[in-house]
């Protein structure tokens, strides 16, 4: 039996992907696995027995990946699983950006008397909008989300303008010829009414949206952020909000001072907040842990490279090793000392971490210790499993 640790609230859908006769569910103080959401791993301790952390959601922000790699430990993303709801939520923004509904409705609430429909329809020139069809929109990051967000606001008549340096060939082919691509993010700027960003974040992409950048933008152009926190510069924001370069901020990553901005619409972390992203994600993460602890097979993993291998043979072992020259050579050599038979074998890296998967032929069940510590003699082997075929995963 394996036992998985469950951090904030997961769908039921998702632990149901868990067999019974298989897992346990928070059953034991030494788990074989984590499944979370926004839990933050840098602040909850957790050991080298935990073969994998998989977080409900794309962000991985709350995990200390290099402490997590370091000890053997693989993470995975469920990348997508919220995109529409991020979508949707992006197309209510751009409404409401251009739009004036929620002064509208809130006015319309104080009213009183009998002439209610009259002052309503005197007072409704207070409240007029502009349209988003015809006005340029500029989306920085074209993966899940971005991808749909661009195909979205075109099918509202928007003219789109999409940048991504880092586009996956998968997300390229979903995006939709007629939508230009800048060859810099200066170019997007300049062009576009609305800008949304939608990439990760990383210490490269600190501040991606600063000063120098919001100057490039249009004059009274509104600027969203519903991918994290740290991508755009706050400060800088409210400067050329107080100052009239850009009309409007709206973001899922709150502050103080955003929020005491009257130009400034603060959603409290929405972007992936409906059922049907949290139970698409609880399922996935769910799937995803499965497949590696079962068959030791990685996909969607943001710390150890994807290995897909169909495990045909008796038994397969996994090596989690340092990415040094000859340690394929080591390991087999020492299978060899055993007269094992390799099957089937692959090796892939990431950086400075690789995995070694090698199917082989049934050996003894008391041989599965031996070898194990023999392997893990080598220096830079972190972690060794042996599985057992047949895998029940489906």
């Amino acid at each position: 039996m394996m036992d998985i640790k469950t951090y904030n609230v997961i769908a039921e859908e998702g632990l149901a992907e868990f067999p019974k006769k298989i897992y346990t569910i928070n059953q034991s103080q030494r788990p074989d696995a984590l499944l979370i959401r926004s839990q933050d791993m840098h602040k909850t301790p957790f050991g080298t027995n935990i073969l994998a952390i998989a977080r409900a959601g794309a962000g991985v922000n709350n995990i200390p990946l290099v402490t997590a790699t370091d000890m053997g430990t693989v993470v995975f993303n469920t990348p997508g699983s919220n995109a529409n709801a991020v979508k949707e939520l992006i197309v209510a923004m751009l409404l409401l950006a251009s739009r004036p509904v929620v002064p509208a409705i809130n006015w319309a609430h104080k009213l009183g008397g009998a002439d209610v429909s009259l002052q309503t329809e005197k007072g409704k020139d207070h409240f007029a909008g502009t349209e988003l069809l015809g006005k340029s929109i500029g989306v920085v990051g074209l993966g899940s989300v971005g991808s749909r967000v661009a195909k979205a606001t075109a099918d509202l008549g928007m003219k789109v303008i999409g940048y991504d340096p880092y586009i996956s060939v998968e997300h390229a082919w979903q995006l939709s010829s007629d939508i230009p691509r800048a060859e810099t993010l200066e170019e997007l700027l300049e062009q576009s009414d609305f800008v949304t960003i939608h990439i990760p974040y990383t210490d490269r992409n600190h501040n991606l949206i600063g000063a120098k950048q919001i100057e490039q933008m249009r004059d009274g152009a509104v600027l969203l952020n519903y991918s994290r926190g740290g991508i755009v510069d706050d400060a800088a924001v409210l400067r050329a909000l107080d100052a009239g370069k850009i009309s409007q901020f709206m973001t899922d990553f709150g502050t103080p001072a955003l929020a005491a901005n009257k130009k400034v619409i603060v959603t409290p972390h929405l972007g992936g907040t409906t059922e049907e992203a949290e139970v698409n994600g609880a399922r996935m993460a769910a799937q995803t842990l499965r497949r590696y602890l079962e068959t030791g097979n990685i996909n969607n993993s943001v710390n150890f490279p994807s290995v897909d291998m169909p495990f045909e043979a008796p038994l397969r072992l996994t090596l989690i090793h340092r990415n040094v020259p000859n340690m394929v050579g080591r390991i087999t050599t020492i299978l060899a000392n055993y007269n094992l038979n390799i099957d089937n074998m692959i090796n892939r890296s990431r950086e400075q971490i690789a995995y070694t998967v090698i199917d082989m032929a049934a050996i003894p069940t008391e041989q599965f210790e031996e070898i194990r510590t023999e392997l893990m003699t080598i220096p830079e082997v972190i972690r060794v499993r042996i599985l057992k075929n047949p895998i029940t995963f489906q």
